[in-house]
């Protein structure tokens, strides 16, 4: 209790950790149902409005996020109001993220390879939130000393720095590593003076006369692929289900 009063209470991170909480509850939770329901088991069934239209669960998860939302700016970071919005808040979010793939595409897609995005996102957002939560500051802030917070100069410049790290890591492809870079600097870093995945907008425009940076980018990105695809789809399959397989395409005879 000692360490939740003087690192979560005290600095006004509760609603943080409850907007996560019901977040990641209501991910979990509405994929059982969803498996549940595809699987025909258990009481749950798809909710249709009039007409036969499939409701999807994004629909009341927009209206929830932008409750909490505004309930969380007009309450501060302290008092019961607060705590409240931030779990409508975290159910709301937990309800659109898990159908992000479906507002990517406008098109069903829930159970396809491409519903993964949905799963990826989840994850994706929650780290960042835990990363928030821990003490992280957004564009290394957090690694400044007090005589550097004191001087304006100084922490433009870390803040410039960082995020012109974690943008070339973005135009390098290497767009997970630039998303976490903007709260932990050094893998911004690190995704900044590695090499280009192929076919993004750094190799495209740095590569072009580059024969041997070019296929060495191939070549690291094939392997990169081939090492950690596999466990990356078996461990979204454990969270959110594996996609239907598929349908064979038939060969047209000319």
């Amino acid at each position: 209790m000692g360490w939740l009063e003087r690192n979560i209470i005290e600095p006004g991170k509760l609603p943080l950790l409850l907007a996560l909480v019901s977040f990641v509850l209501t991910f979990v939770i509405t994929r059982g149902i969803t498996r549940l329901i595809r699987a025909g088991k258990g009481p749950f069934r798809n909710v249709s409005g009039s007409g036969g239209v499939h409701i999807h669960h994004v629909v009341p998860g927009v209206i929830l996020t932008i409750i909490g939302g505004f309930g969380a700016v007009a309450g501060g970071r302290h008092g019961f109001g607060s705590a409240l919005s931030a779990v409508v808040f975290g159910i709301g979010a937990g309800l659109v993220l898990d159908e992000f793939a479906l507002v990517l595409h406008l098109a069903d897609v829930y159970w396809t390879e491409a519903g993964r995005k949905s799963v990826e996102m989840v994850v994706l957002t929650a780290s960042l939130v835990g990363l928030l939560l821990i003490g992280f500051s957004p564009l290394g802030v957090d690694d400044l000393s007090d005589d550097q917070e004191q001087n304006r100069a100084t922490v433009i410049a870390n803040v410039v720095g960082n995020f012109v790290f974690a943008l070339i890591a973005l135009f390098k492809g290497k767009t997970r590593l630039a998303v976490f870079g903007v709260i932990v600097p050094v893998i911004a870093l690190i995704g900044a003076v590695r090499l280009a995945r192929p076919g993004s907008s750094w190799a495209k425009r740095f590569y072009r006369r580059r024969p041997r940076a070019r296929a060495k980018s191939t070549l690291r990105a094939y392997h990169h692929d081939r090492r950690w695809l596999g466990p990356r789809r078996a461990f979204q399959d454990w969270i959110g289900g594996a996609p239907d397989p598929e349908p064979a395409r038939s060969l047209e005879h000319r």
